[in-house]
């Protein structure tokens, strides 16, 4: 059967720079087109401001569905499912208009209120979650807090808008820091403790397998589909991700390295840790997605090799030549301050120097190690809590370094693996589509449908085991020396 008449599925990425659509072809098990919107957080003068219009991730998803949908045959496309970017808040109110700008996960213009409810709570809250977001709007705006109908996420938006329902999923509900985790529902406590009205705004929670609903006539015609396109659940892009990497059993864990670094995997059992250095999240399928984001990733990286004038290449070479451990040297690479561990006033520190030291081969690969020891402080936290990674699936740009890629199999004692879809969160949610178009399960169906791997597995060499055990423990303990606060 040809890819002109196969049933086609959507999945579409409402991310804070811009929309990626794909359209999966799922007899074929593949991706037969794409298309792409950029845009940017509006620009402000207000210190810690991160906001975007909804209107915006409209326009740049219809515009990125229509350039995938043009190759195609439109009338073949059976659901679609919305990847969005966790913890924005849309306010609307009663007429279902949006009532001012989004405030996204990377404003911090409500970190007094994380700080006030995180000692109200006796629970980190950082600003990103959206409760701050929420308290913010009534400190600070009452006449738009007073015209509050409905909390939305953007992906719930973008559902809202698709069907013209109010819904959410535990999977993003979870980055609100208004859910109960455990119990896969709101927490009436930390609503009311908001405001006595709030939990009455919170919309209707849905499960993993339901439809949403169907495409709006007007929606349907400007994307030139047919009406009884289905509207899957949808969730973040952590919880797409993982469906688009394949981690849907426990065991296999997704470590993103990209500017920031994020490691998460499937939980059969909620993660709660009171310190905020593991998100809470649930995933998208009925089980639970612990998520450390660390802040320094490939910055750190490019800071070294950017400071000596060379390739990747050459540098990575280098690199290669120095030991495991880097002959003592460590680099904490807190350059941007850090989350995870919540050092927010940290920096960048390099010890163990001696003479002879400072060649960019030794420190890149300090960098790299300072990096990935970062992400194995948060597995090791998680290892506490009865989580155990067998397998690790590395995407980003920083994945594709062979000696980054060796530095964690071996620090971490365990095989990688490598997904080929760039757009692991688009690709996430046209399974989903397609699961629930079917009436199965999100992870039987990915089992079936595997998202594509590349051959190659970097399997873990034990006989470095003892050196990174050791680099790691100095790490960990110079860090803590000097970043931690005193009790």
């Amino acid at each position: 059967m040809s890819a002109l008449t196969s049933p086609l599925f959507l999945g579409l990425d409402v991310g804070t720079q811009g929309c990626k659509a794909i359209v999966y072809n799922a007899k074929e098990n593949k991706v037969v087109s794409r298309g792409s919107y950029s845009y940017e957080i509006l620009k402000s003068d207000v210190p810690g401001r991160a906001e975007q219009h909804p209107s915006l991730w409209i326009e740049g998803g219809v515009a990125a569905l229509n350039e995938a949908l043009k190759t195609v045959d439109r009338k073949s496309v059976k659901a679609l499912s919305i990847s969005g970017q966790q913890h924005g808040f849309v306010p609307v109110d009663k007429s279902g208009q949006v009532i001012r700008n989004a405030k996204l996960w990377c404003d911090v213009e409500s970190a007094k209120e994380a700080e006030d409810l995180s000692k109200q709570w006796d629970w980190t809250l950082v600003p990103g979650f959206t409760a701050s977001k929420i308290l913010w709007l009534k400190n600070n705006e009452p006449e738009n807090f007073s015209k509050l109908a409905k909390v939305l996420l953007p992906h719930d938006y973008f559902n809202y808008y698709l069907t013209g329902r109010y819904c959410m999923e535990a999977g993003d509900a979870s980055g609100t820091g208004l859910f109960d985790t455990a119990k896969r529902t709101y927490d009436s406590q930390r609503l009311g403790s908001i405001d006595s009205s709030l939990e009455d705004k919170f919309p209707q929670l849905i499960g993993p397998n339901e439809v949403v609903g169907t495409l709006r006539a007007e929606v349907a015609q400007e994307l030139g589909l047919a009406g009884d396109v289905q509207v899957a659940p949808g969730s973040g892009d952590n919880q797409m991700s993982a469906l688009g990497a394949g981690a849907v059993h426990e065991g296999t864990w997704v470590m993103s390295l990209g500017t920031s670094g994020t490691l998460f995997g499937l939980s059969t059992k909620p993660v709660l840790d009171p310190s905020g250095a593991v998100s809470p999240f649930c995933d998208a399928t009925g089980s639970w997605l612990p998520l450390l984001c660390t802040m320094n990733c490939t910055t750190v990286t490019e800071e070294v090799r950017k400071s000596f004038g060379l390739d990747h290449e050459t540098i990575t070479a280098l690199a290669e030549k120095e030991p495991a451990g880097s002959h003592g040297v460590n680099f904490l690479p807190y350059i941007t301050g850090e989350r995870t561990p919540n050092w927010p006033h940290s920096s960048g520190v390099i010890t163990g120097l001696r003479p002879g030291n400072m060649r960019p081969g030794l420190l890149y690969r300090a960098a790299m190690e300072g990096a990935t020891f970062s992400l194995l402080a948060g597995l090791k936290k998680m290892e506490g809590y009865g989580v155990k990674a067998q397998e690790i699936r590395v995407v980003g740009g920083g994945s594709k370094n062979r000696l980054w890629r060796r530095i964690i199999a071996d620090s971490f004692q365990l095989p990688l693996r490598f997904p080929t879809e760039p757009e692991s969160a688009a690709l996430g949610a046209a399974l989903q589509a397609a699961a629930v178009h079917a009436g199965i399960a999100t992870p039987e169906f990915i089992d079936s449908h595997s998202p594509p791997l590349a051959d190659l597995v970097v399997e873990p060499d034990a006989s470095k085991k003892d050196a990174y055990e050791a680099a790691f423990q100095r790490h960990y303990q110079i860090g803590n020396q000097i970043f931690e606060p005193s009790n």
